[in-house]
């Protein structure tokens, strides 16, 4: 059986998601000592934090984590009494973190040179990608981990099995279909994010057409045209990139910290009365 370590390891190299479930706080009779940790996945769990019905039901809060893509850890205090079948009678607290949950579904339409070079970008970050083209010599000989490449003479079929909530880029070698790329995607306005690459002109020119095809302002102001953090300058390659990816994190990090500040009170809440004090200074 692997140890929690090698185990997290392990599934982090292959990009499967799981939870680390810690032992942060003990008192009285417990099976474990602080520190002591396991890991669970959709399917398995590596180590212990004790066995018995506290470890069932760390199983059982560590899959409806993974199950519902929750991102933020959640702290929850046990009493290890009759009413959780288990007869030691002290008290424990388990933090739970979620590791390699995935952030975002990107399709990413177009593998021209700014493709090329935004694409390593998102596989570097907890995302999955689908890059999408109809020409298959623009694809780079090696496609990073957690890409998926899609040759297909329709690109605009794609767009049909794209999850819910997916985070879409537009950048193809056409305009005629990055407009119906663009049309598709509105129509469906079912995601996260939607960038198209391009200038202020060529956002006026579409927003234009769009409406001729019936769609109404509220839906055209969901379109990042220009996309990318504006104070990243540059026409490069790599700098426009940057800028996109920067702006794909700012999205879905949007709350990203916002329940830290809170994180000291909710583990003294969760502690013994003669704890409170010593988790508060």
């Amino acid at each position: 059986m692997y140890n929690w370590i090698d185990a997290l390891a392990d599934l982090q190299t292959r990009g499967e998601p799981c939870v680390l479930v810690t032992i942060i706080e003990e008192l009285g009779s417990t099976p474990r000592n602080t520190g002591s940790k396991m890991v669970i996945s959709a399917t398995q769990t590596f180590d212990t934090i004790g066995g018995g019905h506290l470890e069932y039901k760390a199983m059982q809060i560590g899959r409806e984590m993974l199950a519902s893509g929750r991102q933020d850890t959640h702290l929850e205090r046990f009493s290890l009494g009759a009413s959780l079948g288990q007869c030691c009678g002290g008290v424990t607290v388990l933090l739970f973190e979620p590791m390699g949950q995935v952030q975002a579904q990107i399709a990413v339409f177009g593998a021209g040179h700014v493709g090329r070079a935004l694409v390593p970008l998102l596989a570097s970050l907890p995302c999955r990608v689908r890059w999408i083209d109809s020409r298959e010599a623009e694809f780079p000989d090696q496609i990073p981990h957690g890409v998926r490449k899609i040759v297909t003479e329709e690109p605009l079929d794609e767009v049909d099995d794209l999850p819910a909530g997916s985070y879409c880029i537009v950048m193809t070698h056409n305009h005629q279909l990055d407009l119906e790329l663009t049309a598709a995607i509105l129509k469906r306005n079912d995601f996260a994010y939607f960038g198209l690459i391009g200038s202020k002109t060529k956002r006026v020119k579409f927003e234009h057409r769009l409406r001729d095809r019936g769609f109404d302002s509220t839906v055209l102001q969901r379109m990042r045209c220009p996309m990318g953090i504006g104070e990243v300058k540059g026409k490069l390659p790599v700098e426009i990139a940057i800028s996109i990816a920067g702006e794909i994190i700012a999205t879905y990090n949007a709350n990203f910290g916002q329940h830290t500040a809170s994180a000291g009170s909710s583990i003294a809440k969760l502690l013994p009365a003669s704890r409170r004090s010593q988790a508060l200074n």
